[in-house]
């Protein structure tokens, strides 16, 4: 049976805090008056303005709680109904324009309960608006229903005074038992997701989280919801416990509650048709349309659901867009693209600049007696078309999942790798490198896309979109040695001598057969185990190329560090570097919190320091990552040196050594360059491709001449100025 109580019409729009709640000395309008102060603006209706009221068909429990400014025009509020203390700004004889939407100034055919209304609104045919704060020149029409309840939460996981803990919401990122939950609040990055959901031994730590975030709220009863300046809501049903930025965008929503919409005038976010939003908070920028469903959720800036999305139980970092498909229980960071309606991702943490093709099913319980599984994905994590893989899996960053159902759970160590389930062979290949050997252009113009689409309204974090960085350098250099260490192992085997090698015997033995100019031959296999959870073993493809390019690209990123350094103190004498390589080379180990590389050192530090209470809020929290920001090109100045000392095993950069490096940067800059443009170059020399045009003219009048694709007429611009640079620094290196 439904509870429906009868109270006496009087008490409509009066008592909204219960008197339990309500402090000694307060009334119900306190909380009210704090986010909203009067300032004496407002004052009672004069007994012509109650006449022209009541003539235009209003009504109101009590005309003295209709408080009004000077410019309070009564003729253009009409057929409404008024409960409780309502306060009115400015109504003014104007029409406000939106898009193709023009509607008179003033309240009409509507209902109010206790809201106060800034300057020249417009209220029109909402059945019923209930307790709001709405700003200036908003316009509200052909809605069914506005409120705020007395224990509104905005979204935010908190508890009101007296609520019992069942009712505060989480989010069950990363995994679905709730092992790794986080509460939501208003201003969380992906970094603050990321540090709450690991470390979850450490019960100290987990616990200061979940202090920190509820000290940032109060547990008062009777916020009102808030409206911003120049919102637009239209053709909406229910919006309820809902507070909304200024600048937004409603439109034709079926039901939006308990959420926080962050916008801005310069970041306006938009909820559009059919879209269901229930527990969640939206950041500024964002575009949310076409029939979305999400529940439990946290939008990150500048990002987009769209077009029947459903995303559950996760977190959607900045910079992302997700359409027509189901998301659960996930942790994404910034840079994240998934669209087609039939891709499914759940239970995974998935560290950014990803992309989810049609069809990819990742994560399935069918191998656990519980659903407890998760996946782990570096950076560049893209699946191809119906790629299918289960719970436990990891991968490393910028792996290329080849289309296939992959029976077993996976580890894949290496990067930028090509992983294929060879079912002919019965066996999973893995090609180390294959972005650099194969596509370059697609490699090189995602960093330079992603940075030049990061609209963040506030860069709280650094994100790292090249793809030469510290945690994809480290993972090559730990590639280097498995390539080594198999490769000397199978060149054991063939030689039946493995038992009197020891690992570091059988490391140079591989490292010596790598590096020779011989090709290794065709029948010659170099076999890892335990990349997947089988008694098949995983084959190398290409083992030899993919070890020299690793070393070339690691060059790289040491070279494109120390020039950085060289042209920022003008001086191409390597002497300022040694004294950051006095000290014996120490390989820092680094960890993507949310999108932004930090030594592993340092986010420890952090963790003992919240631990410690020496960080007591989130705010604190953000400090830190702003202060990586700074120190991060000295960071990665040091650890590219540190990664040069290991490699080359010298103590001293000289300039002799500084020259035959930044040599060899040069050379491998310009075969990047050119690589770049044989990738795209495919698309055009393909007879398949080219089978769908008349003519080569008509291709190019499609796909556009590939001498004026701007990518590559960038990226070709740029290196001859650094080729001028460049060997301009060796000749005085070399003098």
């Amino acid at each position: 049976m439904n509870d429906i109580n009868r109270r006496p019409i009087q008490s409509l729009g009066y008592n909204f805090i219960p008197e339990q709640y309500l402090p000694s000395g307060k009334d119900e309008y306190y909380l009210r008056n704090r986010q909203n102060p009067p300032n004496n603006r407002f004052r009672q209706l004069s007994a012509h303005e109650i006449e022209v009221l009541v003539r235009n068909r209003n009504t109101t429990d009590n005309w003295n709680n209709i408080l009004v400014t000077e410019a309070f025009n009564p003729e253009l509020v009409k057929n409404s109904k008024f409960f409780g203390l309502v306060r009115i700004g400015k109504l003014e004889p104007w029409f406000l324009e939106f898009h193709d939407l023009q509607v008179p100034v003033g309240i009409y055919n509507s209902t109010i309960v206790s809201c106060d209304f800034g300057d020249n609104v417009v209220i029109d045919n909402v059945n019923y608006l209930s307790h709001y704060i709405i700003g200036n020149e908003v316009i509200i029409t052909n809605v069914h229903e506005i409120d705020t309840t007395c224990h509104a939460k905005f979204g935010n996981g908190i508890l009101k005074e007296g609520e019992p803990e069942a009712v505060r919401i989480w989010l069950e990122i990363c995994n679905e038992n709730g092992g790794r939950s986080i509460l939501p609040f208003d201003g969380i990055v992906s970094g603050d997701a990321w540090l709450w959901s690991r470390s979850r031994h450490q019960k100290a730590l987990q616990q200061r989280f979940r202090e920190i975030t509820e000290k940032q709220f109060d547990n008062l009863w009777g916020y009102y919801g808030t409206i911003g300046d120049r919102v637009v809501i239209k053709n909406c049903s229910i919006i309820k416990d809902v507070k909304i930025g200024a600048d937004s965008y409603l439109k034709g929503a079926n039901k939006l509650k308990n959420l926080t919409i962050n916008s801005s005038p310069e970041y306006p976010t938009q909820v559009g048709e059919g879209c269901e939003l229930v527990n969640g908070i939206i950041g500024k920028g964002c575009k949310i349309f076409y029939g979305v469903k999400a529940v439990r959720f946290i939008l990150g800036a500048n990002s987009q659901l769209k077009y029947g999305a459903r995303l559950i139980n996760s977190y959607l970092g900045e910079n992302s867009t997700i359409s027509c498909c189901e998301v659960l229980n996930s942790l994404i960071f910034p840079a994240h693209e998934q669209h087609h309606n039939n891709s499914f991702l759940i239970a995974a943490t998935i560290e950014g600049i990803s992309n989810i093709a049609a069809g990819a099913t990742l994560g399935s319980n069918h191998n656990s007696r519980s659903p407890d599984g998760e996946i782990i994905a570096g950076r560049g994590f893209w699946p191809a078309l119906t790629a299918s893989i289960k719970h436990n899996s990891r991968f490393a960053p910028f792996t290329l999942l080849a289309k296939g159902d992959y029976p077993y759970e996976l580890n894949i160590p290496f990067p930028f790798a090509l992983v294929n389930n060879n079912v002919a062979n019965d066996r999973l290949e893995v090609m180390p490198g294959y972005w650099f050997m194969y596509n370059m252009y697609a490699l090189a113009r995602n960093s330079w896309k992603l940075a030049d689409r990061d609209k963040r309204p506030e860069k709280l974090q650094h994100l790292e979109y090249n793809y030469l960085a510290p945690d994809t350098v480290n993972s090559m250099i730990g590639s280097i040695r498995l390539l080594e260490l198999h490769t000397g192992y199978a060149l054991a085997i063939s030689q039946e001598n493995k038992a009197d090698l020891t690992e570091q015997q059988l490391i140079l033995k591989g490292r010596e057969l790598l590096s020779s100019e011989v090709p290794l031959a065709k029948n010659f296999n170099v076999t890892v185990p335990g990349m997947e959870h089988s008694e098949r073993v995983g084959l190398i493809l290409k083992p030899q190329q993919a070890w020299r390019i690793f070393n070339d690209m690691i060059n790289c990123y040491v070279a494109e560090n120390i020039l950085e350094s060289l042209i920022t103190n003008k001086t191409s004498d390597p002497g300022h570097l040694n004294t950051i390589i006095s000290k014996p080379a120490k390989l820092s180990s680094w960890l993507n919190v949310g999108g932004q590389l930090i030594k592993a050192e340092e986010v420890e530090k952090l963790r003992q320091q919240i631990t410690d209470y020496e960080i007591i809020s989130w705010d604190q929290v953000h400090n830190f990552y702003a202060e990586q920001s700074k120190n991060y090109t000295a960071d990665k100045l040091e650890h590219a040196l540190a990664v040069w000392q290991q490699m080359s095993e010298s103590k001293l950069l000289t300039k002799a050594l500084l020259a035959e490096l930044l040599t060899g940067y040069l050379e491998v800059s310009r075969s990047i360059v050119k690589s770049i443009r044989q990738s795209r170059l495919k698309d055009y020399t393909n007879p398949y491709r080219q089978q769908v045009y008349e003519n080569f003219e008509e291709m190019e009048a499609v796909l556009g001449k590939i001498d004026e694709t701007s990518f590559i007429i960038k990226e070709e611009n740029d290196f001859k100025g650094k080729e001028e640079l460049l060997q301009k620094m060796i000749n005085e290196l070399i003098q």
